[in-house]
């Protein structure tokens, strides 16, 4: 399936091998984000199914942010990046 479905397949159970990322692992979103209109992707983001995926996965929301928030937010994106490496190396 090419990459530009690929939203279309969350929740799908695709039986792929060894699924889990096993590295601490950080998403910032914005959080009107245009991602959340596709079905099961909000609830898979912030419930706790995603950490059966990826176990050390660190989320953090930017309220006024959409799918740019780091173009709209930079200096802050950096500041988040630069806390989670400090932690994590």
């Amino acid at each position: 399936m090419p990459p530009a479905h690929g939203c279309r397949t969350v929740g799908d159970d695709l039986k792929l091998p060894d699924t889990v990322v096993k590295v601490p692992t950080l998403l910032i979103m914005g959080g009107k984000d245009y991602v959340f209109k596709f079905p099961g992707f909000e609830d898979l983001i912030k419930s706790e199914k995603a950490k059966e995926f990826v176990p050390n996965l660190e989320v953090t929301f930017i309220p006024e942010g959409t799918h740019f928030v780091q173009e709209q937010f930079p200096e802050q994106v950096n500041q988040l990046i630069l806390a989670f490496l400090a932690k994590n190396t």
